[in-house]
């Protein structure tokens, strides 16, 4: 964590690709599609929403990239012909191991590779901090707020540098407040480390404020109907949420939404 890779800022169409999904199809017990045909590129540096109605498959293209799943049909290109390399992914939920402190639980994705707490105590404390948890890393998971418990879930995607973090409806269980709070450290977080990052989320505003791209899906099958650009500078505040540049994509955007749920057999 302490070598961070500060990525490219290049604009969108001028950024190397990340990984490029290529008419991915994905059908579950020979008869229920998933995805029909997804056709996503990710570039470098890209922040990526993922908004639809339950049940259009995005947090199942998230797995298929995660390689939790493989494809029914299609493919997934990585750059350079590479392997997926190192990800970090966040779930819904937290999924901390009640039993572990906090600095223990960001420690899981290197005891997974067999490096020793000594060994990485830096990049631990290190990622903590970034995720504004310094003085908790001897907490348990019982002590701390829900926001808390999503900030440990973050640092431990952060804490190996991964060239690319899959978000899986982070921040969809928690209050207004916090949530917002947590956008704000998010786009601040991934200005420090210059991450890529694909995110899901049901929610319009969340999907503009974060992301310079939203890709908008329908179910039935899952497939993507609409891409859009959300060309606004970072870093992204208050004065942004409540801008008319704001609201005209938020528009924008649900209207794309309404068009894909409309479309729903």
């Amino acid at each position: 964590m302490s070598e961070i890779h500060h990525r490219t800022t290049l604009p969108i169409d001028q950024r190397p690709r990340v990984l490029e999904m290529l008419g991915i199809d994905k059908v579950f017990n020979g008869n229920v599609t998933a995805l029909k045909g997804m056709n996503l590129r990710v570039n470098e540096g890209d922040f990526i929403s993922l908004l639809g109605p339950s049940g259009c498959g995005k947090s199942t293209a998230l797995r298929l990239i995660s390689g939790l799943m493989s494809p029914t049909t299609g493919r997934i290109l990585w750059e350079g012909g590479k392997s997926r390399g190192d990800i970090g992914v966040v779930f819904q939920e937290p999924t901390l191991m009640p039993w572990a402190t906090v600095a223990r639980n960001v420690y899981l994705p290197f005891r997974l590779r067999g490096q020793s707490y000594a060994s990485v105590r830096d990049e631990i404390h290190e990622a903590l901090d970034l995720v504004g948890l310094a003085k908790f890393p001897d907490a348990y998971p019982r002590e701390l707020s829900g926001g808390m418990k999503m900030r440990v879930s973050i640092a431990r995607a952060l804490v190996t540098n991964p060239r690319l973090i899959l978000m899986d409806e982070p921040f969809g269980a928690l209050d207004e407040i916090t949530r917002q709070k947590l956008n704000n450290d998010l786009l601040r977080l991934k200005a420090e480390i210059g991450c890529t990052v694909i995110f899901v989320t049901h929610s319009v505003f969340e999907s503009v404020f974060l992301s310079d791209r939203i890709v908008v899906m329908a179910a039935r099958p899952g497939r993507v109907v609409e891409e859009l650009q959300i060309d606004e500078p970072y870093p992204r505040d208050l004065a942004f949420r409540t801008s008319p540049e704001y609201a005209a994509y938020s528009q924008k955007v649900s209207a794309a939404l309404m068009t894909a749920m409309g479309e729903l057999v």
